[in-house]
């Protein structure tokens, strides 16, 4: 019989994938961070107070807080939907 082969190795009991940042920074996770990255050089740009109508009431906000919520909820919304789908 021939030893099974994996794509961890064993150290001291603990498991290691192989390969390590190379194979988990792919060209897609990449461009997510940068894409990431520039959305919050955006809103932290973006520091004048703004008048925002939450249906009925106005409220003053920075625009920096009501960009960042924005972008919070939306990104929550889509982790909802892609968990769904799998």
């Amino acid at each position: 019989m021939s030893p099974k082969t994996s794509k961890f190795s064993t150290t001291s009991g603990t498991r290691h994938r192989s390969g390590g940042w190379r194979e988990a920074m792919t060209p897609g996770r990449i461009v997510v961070l940068v894409l990431a990255a520039l959305a919050l050089v955006f809103i932290f740009e973006n520091t004048q107070d703004t008048e925002i109508r939450l249906l009925i009431p106005v409220v003053t906000m920075p625009l920096w807080a009501a960009l960042l919520a924005t972008g919070l909820i939306g990104a929550l919304c889509g982790a909802y939907f892609v968990g769904r789908r799998r």
